[in-house]
């Protein structure tokens, strides 16, 4: 019989072609990513599907195979196979027997079991297997068979990308416990900005204290709905003065996070960058991006997008530390640094294959410490395997980095959001290497994406980057 596995065409069995004992088979290893496209495609959000704490229960276990896997697998052998096309599927009767882990190779076999000519209705028994040979799923499917042949091309699926890597999910679960960090929220005079701090002081993450005019602050929370019941207020006629005070409450120690509300990031950053008042340390101030890309196999941190705009050799020095201690914290212990260029190669007509190649030379003599880096490496050969391998270049970093080093703030910010906007990744961001971590939002930044810099900037300020005697 034709096995169903033509790269370019799907053929069927007439009802008259098949046999008592045929069988047909299909596999697939379950991943979260088929768990996230589940509940993206059908609106489940149920816990026990996408909540990692659930990882570990049966209930979990059932319901993502039994559910999805089950129906859907014996399915899908149906349509491709035994029958294959221009069968209609009657019912089923299916019995759970074993849970299925994520990472499980789950093997459906189905086999005729009865033929009834008066309407061609067939039945066939139906198991799926583990990678062990256990059945999880045994029972039987009724379907009614084709009575002419077919013979179609086979439909190249659309490519989905999901993004949600568990590494990801995890770091921003360990914010949440914990106690909540003491935080200046500035200015926050819209209600996206007032709701952000609520919903991160309601998630554990922080204790705000609202930095503004009162007076203003209450009455945009009241238009809203919101409740600033409890809520330490720090009065500020405008901007400027409360980026001032905000930074004067983290000089204090009052609060250990500075988090931007409704106010140009200018205007935000400039108190905190002079340099006898502010909250510069003996390293310059950079910003990390978290980001998440579907097709990329681990979360990825990018470098600096929104503070440096030009950053010299001794800037980048602290950029890449920065980074470099930041992943750290959320869990990267030795991570892999590609240094961002046009070109591989080092030549003095672009002064960024310069300053990586030098870079990576102070790494050797231990000036970067914590990481390995290795540049210049365009954009593809640091995140795609097959592609260093075509310009010959071998090392531990080369298409498999976690940490982007961009030459500049404009090459970095059309890369954030390129991958934002054209690929599908989320990304949330921090600004390290200060006195204590700055949350800088955008207008155009999702609740999600505020929860999660939020969330990041917690995990540094309970980390303490700060350096003893780093303060300049």
């Amino acid at each position: 019989m034709p096995d169903g596995t033509n790269d370019l065409f799907i053929e069927n069995r007439t009802f008259d072609e098949m046999t008592i004992g045929e069988t047909a088979s299909l596999t697939h290893t379950v991943s979260q990513r088929d768990i996230d496209l589940f509940a993206t495609v059908t609106g489940d959000v149920n816990p026990a599907h996408v909540d990692p704490a659930y990882a570990e229960t049966d209930m979990f276990h059932h319901i993502i195979i039994h559910g999805m896997w089950g129906a859907g697998l014996i399915s899908a052998t149906l349509g491709t196979k035994l029958p294959g096309p221009g069968t209609i599927y009657l019912g089923q009767d299916l019995h759970f027997r074993r849970p299925v882990n994520i990472g499980d190779t789950i093997t459906a076999t189905l086999t005729v079991k009865e033929k009834k000519p008066e309407k061609k209705d067939v039945t066939l028994d139906c198991v799926c297997t583990n990678q062990e040979g256990e059945a999880v799923i045994t029972g039987t499917a009724f379907i009614r068979a084709p009575t002419t042949r077919v013979r179609r091309k086979r439909v190249i699926l659309p490519s989905v990308r999901v993004g949600r890597h568990p590494e990801t999910q995890a770091i921003l679960a360990r914010a949440s416990g914990g106690t909540p960090i003491a935080t200046a929220v500035v200015f926050p005079v819209d209600a996206p900005s007032l709701l952000a701090a609520l919903d991160a002081a309601a998630a554990g993450l922080i204790q705000p204290v609202l930095v503004g005019p009162a007076v203003r602050l209450r009455a945009v929370a009241q238009a809203a709905g919101l409740d600033l019941t409890g809520l330490s207020i720090v009065e500020a006629a405008d901007a400027p003065q409360a980026a001032a005070r905000a930074v004067a409450l983290a000089r204090s120690g009052d609060v250990a996070m500075l988090i931007k509300g409704d106010l140009h990031t200018d205007v935000f950053m400039h108190p905190a960058l002079e340099a006898d008042t502010g909250l510069r340390t003996g390293r310059h101030i950079s910003h990390v991006y978290l980001v998440d890309v579907p097709d990329y196999p681990r979360p990825l941190l990018l470098t600096d997008v929104a503070i440096n705009i030009r950053p010299t050799l001794g800037e980048k020095v602290s950029i890449v530390q920065n980074a470099i201690d930041f992943a750290h914290v959320i869990g990267i212990v030795r991570p892999r640094v590609a240094i961002l260029a046009a070109v591989e190669t080092v030549t003095d007509r672009m002064p960024s294959t310069v300053d990586a190649a030098a870079l990576c030379k102070m790494a050797d003599r231990g000036q970067i410490t914590g990481g390995v880096l290795d540049g210049p490496l365009a954009f593809d050969n640091a995140v795609n395997e097959a592609a260093a391998a075509e310009k010959g270049i071998v090392s531990e970093v080369a298409g498999r980095a976690d940490i982007l080093v961009v030459p500049d703030l404009e090459a970095g910010n059309m890369l954030a959001k390129d991958l934002t906007f054209l690929s599908g990744a989320e990304a949330a961001g921090v600004v390290i290497g200060g006195r204590v971590p700055i949350i800088v939002t955008s207008r155009a930044d999702s609740t999600t994406t505020r929860l999660a810099s939020c969330a990041l900037g917690v995990l540094v300020a309970r980390a303490n980057l700060l350096v003893p005697g780093e303060v300049a």
